[in-house]
This record gives structure tokens, C-alpha cells and sequence, in this order.
């Protein structure tokens, strides 16, 4: 099993930067997760530690993810989440130049749940939620654009779905259009940094976990 990247960990929770290719949580058909790496962690302590799973990350996507080692803890984090306190910043690279540098997206988004995908469509429907990002480009290389995005809304792969709408579809996700390969189990966004503020403290804090260490990621300043 790969090594457990740890970012921060106190007594109630601990954020760890996520390997693409791992799936978040445990399930029946997987071997290897994120979860089953932060209870070998959390077990060297405790023999029967509490693991709350606060929020999740596609398999193909890196970076930041919230586990509570309290259910005090979990139901704050859910709170947080749920009335969008918290903000979560991305970074994606796209093949093609956005039209412009920074811009804001709104739009509706139709969930198949066979398909395991996310349509944009041009209107409001029974069946659409409302989903919206803004981005900007902060950087440029060899293989596109270097892309940070804030989302509003916390739709299933709008990120993904909303870029590719757009013409922007992630490098290394076929599923949204890309014709470019990249890594097995991977596509090119980063779940780069999260801010937020608990109850019982006087501060905001944000987290950062570091770019994927390849050539995609290695970017001159826009």
C-alpha cells in the first residue's frame, strides 16, 4: 500500500492529499483506499479508532479530503459543508486556451446515474440542479492551460462536466471529451487548497496540498 500523505492532523480530524487512482472510501471491491490508509494510521494509536468520512474525491482526482476522528467533529464538518462555509479551490489543466482569463460559470446540470456522468443542459429541466464555478488562468506549459476554479455549488463531477461544456475538458478525461493521455486512473485536477472556520475557533484556516509532482504540473505564470 502507498504511503498515507499527511497535510495536518490534531486530536479531532486529520486532511491527507489523496492519490489519484484511489478511491476515497472502503467498498467490497476494493483493496486499497484512502480510508483503509488512515485507519492503519490511526490504528498504530488506537486499537478501534472512529473514521468519519466528511466528503469525498473522484478516483481520478488528487488532493485534499477531511477525515474526523470524532462524530462530534463529523457532524460539524457536514454542517460546514452543507451551508457552504467552506470553499475549495481546484486546479485543472485544459488543452484549450479559454476564451478569456478569468469567468464565471452557471448552468443546469442533468446526473446519469448509469452512465456515472454529468450533462450540461442548455435549460432548466425537472431533472437539472443549478451548478456554478468561477475560474481563472494562472499559468501555461507545453500540454495547455493551468486553471484555478472555485466552485459554488457542490454538483456530482460539475467541475469536470461544466469545463467540457465549454470546450475545456480536463487533460486525461476520455468520460468528459479529452483526447489527450495522461496518467492510468488519473486526470489532470487537484483538490488544491480548503478554507474554513470551526465553531469553537477564532481563525480561518486554509490547507494546501502540492501539485502532482509530473511534467503536466510544472507551469510558467500567466
Amino acid at each position: 500500500m502507498l504511503d498515507l500523505e499527511i497535510v495536518y492532523e490534531n486530536s479531532d480530524y486529520l486532511i491527507v492529499n489523496k492519490l489519484a487512482g484511489l478511491i476515497s472510501e472502503n467498498n467490497p471491491f476494493e483493496k486499497s483506499t484512502v480510508e483503509q490508509q488512515v485507519l492503519t494510521h490511526l490504528i498504530k494509536n488506537k486499537p478501534k479508532p472512529f473514521i468519519g468520512i466528511i466528503h469525498r474525491l473522484d478516483r481520478v482526482t488528487s488532493g485534499l479530503l477531511i477525515f474526523a476522528k470524532k462524530k462530534s467533529i463529523l457532524v460539524e464538518f457536514n454542517l460546514l459543508f452543507s451551508s457552504r462555509k467552506i470553499q475549495k479551490t481546484y486546479l485543472a489543466v485544459v488543452k484549450n486556451k479559454p476564451p478569456s482569463g478569468n469567468q464565471n460559470l452557471t448552468d443546469f446540470l442533468q446526473k446519469n446515474n448509469i452512465e456515472k456522468k454529468s450533462y450540461i443542459l442548455p435549460a432548466k429541466t425537472n431533472s437539472t440542479v443549478n451548478c456554478a464555478l468561477s475560474y481563472k488562468v494562472i499559468g501555461k506549459n507545453n500540454f495547455g492551460y493551468l486553471l484555478e476554479i472555485k466552485p459554488r455549488t457542490g454538483r456530482f463531477h460539475q467541475i469536470r462536466a461544466q469545463l467540457a461544456n465549454k470546450g475545456l475538458a480536463i487533460i486525461g478525461d476520455e468520460k468528459y471529451g479529452s483526447d489527450q493521455v495522461y496518467l492510468p486512473l488519473s486526470i489532470c485536477l487537484h483538490a488544491w487548497k480548503i478554507t474554513y472556520q470551526l465553531k469553537d475557533s477564532l481563525l480561518t484556516q486554509t490547507f494546501e496540498a502540492p501539485m502532482p509532482n509530473n511534467l503536466y504540473w510544472k507551469f510558467e505564470a500567466i
